[in-house]
């Protein structure tokens, strides 16, 4: 079977690209990153960097109109978490419009326009996707689950913890797979009970194996209209039915929880630090320690809002230092700089207290080391892009899991 093609949107460093390509099994055809807050696009530079910048774009992908995209077979990224509410236009009564720069609905317009509809989808977003907006919780994934059945997708999800697979980083993300009608995977996932495929025959649990923890799925169908699921999904406001796995096809949903189920290697936070050449900024002033020391500690206080009003405010305390036997936090986007910080890395070495190198948090994501490094890119910045990026470990793994499931797949239905 040949490289499947692919189409690569909010591609950061590169993430996605990487795991797939490091597969042999992958090749982007088309890629776009646009960071719409900032003058000097520096994700895309170092993206150009690496991979080239034929075929990449740097716009509002809002902008890019979709007969500029090639045909490719297969839609990755890792799109923002936004509100994904859903209203009739004014002007047409069967015309959905999402919010004005809601990214989601750009996925979605590709999709809609594209004469030859891509056969996969690979997608990723932060948990929290499952149960948003607070107040309507699963109504944001229930739009996208029930918008892309209207595509002719069939779609299965997982949530993954990189480190409960051995990787260095607890990094949980959900993470889903489209399969358009037609496809051989789609007459797979149809033709399955839903249960096998989420324990046993699906992509990710191929992949990532797991026990099953709930004793059967829940079952439901979404409305098939979007602004009615939009409007009432979840009316009771209770919380969210979508578990940490699931599948969704023709809108009729069945979701289970389950737990990973894997016994192998593990990478943990002490395996990534360098040793040596630890330039002398990352290590914590013995002044600023004891800021350092209150903010990951934990505090019971009252706090003044600017308007004067007073609050209880309090929080539990964190580990600090890290610890170095287990797998890292998760690193966030403000990781970076040296001013004391409550979500910062700080380990203890031989020579003292300090903060994380951008290289090791590259390791912890599972990038090639210093992927992130150009002229005019600081050891900041470096450290905003892998608080944006997911564990390579991961894509690559799941790449390779639906690389074999198509070609075991395409070789029964030819015989």
């Amino acid at each position: 079977m040949q490289q499947l093609k692919v189409c690569e949107l909010f591609a950061g460093v590169g993430g996605f690209r990487l795991g797939l390509e490091n597969t042999g099994k992958y090749s982007v055809v088309w890629s776009n990153q646009w960071e719409p807050s900032t003058k000097m696009q520096h994700a895309s530079l170092v993206y150009e960097a690496r991979f080239g910048a034929e075929n990449h774009s740097n716009a509002n992908i809002e902008t890019v109109a979709t007969e500029e995209i090639p045909d490719f077979d297969m839609l990755v990224g890792g799109f923002p978490c936004q509100d994904y509410s859903v209203a009739t236009s004014l002007k047409n009564s069967k015309g959905l419009i999402g919010k004005k720069g809601v990214l989601w609905w750009s996925i979605h317009r590709i999709l809609s326009e594209k004469k030859k509809k891509p056969k996969y989808l690979f997608l990723e977003n932060v948990d929290r996707l499952l149960k948003s907006p607070s107040n309507q919780r699963g109504r944001d994934f229930a739009v996208m689950l029930r918008s892309l059945s209207d595509l002719g997708y069939a779609v299965e999800w997982r949530v993954i913890n990189a480190s409960e697979y051995g990787m260095p980083q607890r990094r949980r993300r959900v993470f889903f797979l489209a399969y358009f009608k037609g496809s051989e995977l789609y007459k797979k996932l149809l033709e399955s009970e839903s249960i096998d495929w989420i324990l046993r025959d699906g992509t990710f649990c191929d992949a990532f194996p797991v026990a099953q923890t709930s004793e059967k799925p829940i079952e439901f169908e979404l409305d098939e209209d979007l602004v009615s699921v939009s409007d009432n999904f979840n009316p009771e406001k209770g919380l969210s039915p979508f578990l940490n796995t699931g599948i969704c096809v023709d809108g009729k949903v069945s979701t289970l929880k389950t737990t990973p189920s894997y016994d192998g290697k593990r990478i943990l936070l002490s395996d990534i630090l360098m040793a040596d050449d630890i330039p002398p900024e990352y290590y914590i002033d013995v002044n600023d320690l004891p800021k350092w020391e209150y903010l990951k500690g934990s505090k019971k206080e009252i706090r003044k809002t600017k308007a004067g009003f007073e609050y209880n405010y309090s929080e539990g305390s964190m580990v600090f230092p890290d610890a170095l036997d287990q797998p890292s936090r998760t690193i966030i986007t403000g990781e970076g700089g040296k001013s004391p910080s409550r979500f910062k890395h700080v380990v203890q070495t031989s020579k003292g207290l300090r903060r994380l190198l951008p290289v090791e948090l590259e390791r912890l994501n599972m990038f090639p080391e210093n992927h992130t490094k150009l002229e005019g890119i600081s050891d900041a910045k470096r450290a905003f892009f892998m608080g944006n990026a997911l564990v390579v470990g991961i894509v690559e793994r799941v790449g390779t899991s639906l690389f074999q499931k198509i070609s075991q797949l395409e070789k029964q239905f030819q015989s």
